[in-house]
């Protein structure tokens, strides 16, 4: 979740100076620099980004100064140079605030970045919750792996800002409309075609188009912006697919969304656990008359990295738990046992992909070894502390000074969500609707009506203590009767509804 730290970025400071820490580092004596310009005049290990701005300004940049004019040369490891004239800008939102910031790259006609196919706008992500640097990828890769539509290509590389070295950034296509980003039509029948909208709780952003739909809040991103008409139709669309959802018509259910990849979109950030899943960078694209899940965005507040400690990411941060079923669109397909089925078989067609992930000799240890260069420059150049992370308390998790213990951090993190994944995703499962206490499969005034007889100590022969459990506090009090009455008269709450399946053995 990355709203409301305006006041963590303007108060905190807490900038890990790890250089000479981590397990790359030497000695001071000894401390590895900043490339040489030999080694700059040499082949890259990964491909070079520099960024010259006009008057030198790129250090100083910050999110509300947008877009300044800049020179942008690529330089592949094949030699390969591509050079442009473009404009950069700080993106991001909390990762805006530290000193080694992403960036929007927009050049000023169409380039095939890196045999990445054409397109103005690339994003530079900068890794900077992260203190493995490699979350993102693994997310983005995890997406690829399982053929995902429209995911992402990226590249990880090392970025120059007016000659200064920046360290290991992740080079990315950011989730656009276009031939060779998000494939849709956002033009034809005056623009009321196709769409491409993300899950906001809360942001607000000038010169965005906010909306909601059944108590769930989204910000329209393509069209960029949409006019009165275009955003009604939007409503309308989404006002239907959930109703849909909502009716438990399989049949028609199948005509409004592309259940497979909602089912892939479910499994890949079930395992992941991203902290934005409810908040943020969660996508969803109209095309041809169905709703799809996608793409795939931000997972560096993900695989463990959140705050343990603090009370809204206990649950994130944790290897066991389902996480995801009860979140936006999901609290529907959650609910029925043909939707968990299938989710069930596509993390079963997956598993060893996602077990290889922390294991010896697996996805992580070979991206540490292929990018070891890199990540050892990113953190241990001269001057260039502010290059390893940010750490803010009830924000993520805080890190070793060691490298190799954050490494171990997230391996021993995935391999551990596995093993409960492959428990929970095996073994014989029953289900209940939270709040159901008398388990006829629905919620009503009946369900509130009994948890109040329990608490006043007047017995009842009907009762599901764990379903009762409306708010999942391990507890049954008059809230749980609270939020069943909530629901049933259709006013917000977040706690009841969504089917949740458990263990029969």
């Amino acid at each position: 979740m990355k709203k409301g730290f305006a006041l963590f970025l303007c108060l905190l400071t807490l900038f890990s100076a790890f250089g000479g820490l981590t397990t790359f580092a030497q000695d001071s004596e000894n401390e590895t620099q900043s490339p040489t310009q030999a080694q700059e005049e040499a082949l890259p290990e990964v491909p070079a980004v520099r960024i010259v701005t006009n008057d030198n300004v790129g250090l100083s940049l910050k999110k509300a100064d947008g877009y300044v004019d800049a020179t942008v040369t690529i330089t592949d490891t094949d030699g390969t140079e591509l050079t442009g004239t473009a404009q950069v800008k700080v993106r991001g939102n909390s990762t805006s605030g530290p000193a080694k910031k992403p960036y929007t790259v927009k050049f000023t006609s169409k380039q095939d970045v890196l045999g990445m196919g054409k397109a103005k706008k690339w994003a530079l992500l900068a890794n900077m919750f992260d203190p493995t640097l490699l979350r993102n990828y693994i997310g983005i890769n995890t997406a690829a792996e399982m053929a995902l539509p429209y995911t992402s290509m990226q590249r990880v590389v090392e970025v120059w800002m007016d000659g200064n070295f920046r360290g290991c950034y992740n080079l990315i296509e950011p989730v656009q409309e276009g031939k060779t980003r998000v494939d849709i039509d956002i033009e034809s029948n005056g623009g009321m075609k196709d769409f491409l909208i993300e899950r906001e709780y809360n942001r607000v952003e000038a010169d965005a188009t906010y909306f909601r739909t059944n108590g769930i809040r989204f910000v329209c991103d393509e069209p960029e912006a949409p006019t009165d008409e275009q955003l009604a139709y939007i409503q309308r669309t989404m006002d239907d697919i959930i109703a849909t959802l909502k009716s438990g018509d399989r049949a028609a259910i199948d005509k409004k969304i592309d259940v497979d990849s909602f089912v892939k979109y479910y499994v890949m950030n079930e395992f992941i656990k991203p902290v934005d899943f409810d908040y943020s960078s969660v996508f969803f694209y109209y095309k041809d008359g169905k709703l799809y899940a996608g793409p795939a965005w931000d997972y560096d507040l993900s695989m463990g990295n959140e705050d343990p400690y603090c009370e809204k990411y206990i649950t994130g941060a944790k290897t066991e738990d389902v996480y995801c079923a009860g979140m936006h669109l999901y609290k529907y397909l959650s609910g029925y046992d043909w939707f968990f089925t299938k989710v069930r078989a596509t993390y079963q067609q997956y598993q060893p992909y996602f077990e290889s992930i922390g294991a010896d000799g697996g996805l992580v240890d070979t991206l540490v070894e292929t990018y070891s260069g890199p990540i050892e420059r990113n953190f241990s150049a001269t001057g260039a502390a502010w290059h390893t992370y940010a750490y803010f308390p009830a924000f993520n998790r805080r890190p070793s000074h060691i490298y190799t213990e954050n490494l171990a951090t997230l391996k021993s993190w995935c391999n551990d969500r596995g093993a409960w994944l492959n428990g929970y995703f095996t073994e014989d499962l029953s289900s209940y609707i939270i709040g159901d206490a008398d388990s006829d499969d629905e919620l009503s005034v009946m369900d509130a009506t009994i948890i109040q007889r329990t608490i006043a100590s007047i017995p009842e022969t009907k009762f599901d203590r764990i379903a009762a459990d409306a708010d999942c506090d391990s507890g049954v009090t008059i809230f749980d009767a609270t939020c069943i009455q909530m629901q049933i008269a259709d006013l917000k709450t977040t706690y009841v509804g969504e089917r949740i399946w458990k263990k029969t053995k």
